[in-house]
């Protein structure tokens, strides 16, 4: 009788053994499976609330890119020369939106408890104050005197001059190709095989950052950028916008001294035409000209910036003013984080 009731307490034991290791597995598995629901349920409202976020800035930026249409459009009524004293060209630095919030009638203070705080920014640049890339070429062919202009400008910055000659020859394929696409469009039955000669040509880039395509080093065109730009056709250069390096470089014999002190001079009285910005030019040089300069503007760039916390979303936009009609060229945007600091 010992035997048996020995083996049968052993089996029990062995029986309550399993079963509290397979309630352990089950604990176990169900707080798997909870932990997983509670972090899926975590990142998809992460990913609603960054999507909001990111449409609700986009919306932001859409209203002030209007804005600077409305700006825009009202200065080409006044008509006039392009100048930096215009209300287009305050930039508008980093501001709360609910102070702009607060200040309507329609918005109570109450209303505005408990919104996060978000900030925007901007500007309006003239981009005929900057040298047009576009205008290095013609019909194919290098333009001898925009060659010239931007040879002085890469001297100026001590740029590699190889670069310039081979963001020219590109350029001019990179065009042919943007010819040739237009003409097989329209259905022209050498269209394809015109293609086929050009399909290892570069594209036509959009911003200046972008001249990589064309043969430029990333040093190089970061060092361009403040002066020079791409614009979909053949531009003048603005007198009244442009930097002193810009009308330097257009200028054969204009030193980049005697530039300095044009600028000096127009922002006491900004130029109403090219001979009163002739008239402040050394005697005996060369003369600014109406086919390379002017004093107005149909293309301006639009940045805008609207930070939420660490988040912040960027939009650059390209405008043609022609009369009162303002339209959009082209939008870009793009988004990140900033890092938070360091703690001490």
């Amino acid at each position: 009788m010992t035997a048996p009731r020995a083996h049968r307490t052993a089996g029990a034991h062995r029986q309550r053994g399993a079963a509290l290791l397979a309630a352990m597995l089950t604990v176990m598995l169900v707080a798997t499976f909870s932990a997983a629901a509670l972090w899926q349920q975590w990142r998809a409202a992460e990913v609603e609330g960054a999507e909001r976020a990111r449409v609700q800035a986009a919306w932001v930026l859409i209203g002030a890119l209007d804005w600077s249409r409305l700006i825009l459009g009202e200065d080409g009524r006044a008509g006039g020369p392009d100048h930096l004293g215009e209300p287009w060209a305050v930039p508008l630095e980093e501001a709360r939106l609910t102070s702009f919030l607060s200040a309507e009638k329609n918005v109570a203070s109450d209303n505005l408890e408990g919104l996060p705080d978000a900030f925007l920014s901007g500007r309006i640049v003239d981009a005929q104050s900057k040298l047009n890339v576009l205008s290095l070429v013609d019909a194919g062919k290098p333009v001898p005197a925009s060659v010239a202009t931007f040879t002085r400008l890469f001297n100026l910055l001590g740029l590699p001059a190889g670069e310039l000659t081979q963001m020219t020859t590109r350029l001019a394929s990179a065009l042919a190709t943007g010819s040739v696409d237009a003409a097989s469009s329209g259905g022209g039955s050498g269209g394809a095989d015109a293609s086929a000669d050009t399909g290892a040509a570069p594209l036509m880039p959009q911003e200046v950052s972008q001249l990589v395509w064309l043969g430029l080093s990333p040093a190089t065109a970061a060092a361009l950028e403040p002066y020079v730009t791409i614009l979909p056709e053949r531009t003048t250069l603005n007198l009244n916008t442009a930097s002193a390096e810009a009308i330097s470089a257009s200028v054969e014999s204009l030193g980049i001294a005697s530039a300095r002190q044009l600028v000096e001079r127009r922002t006491r009285s900004f130029f109403k035409n090219i001979e009163e910005a002739n008239a402040g030019l050394p005697s005996g040089g060369s003369r600014f000209n109406a086919a390379q300069h002017g004093v107005g503007t149909q293309y301006f760039e639009v940045y805008g910036r609207l930070r939420l916390d660490r988040t912040w979303v960027e939009e650059h936009s390209l405008l043609l003013r022609k009369g009162l009609a303002v339209t959009t060229v082209w939008r870009t945007r793009g988004a990140g984080a900033t890092t938070p600091p360091a703690k001490p």
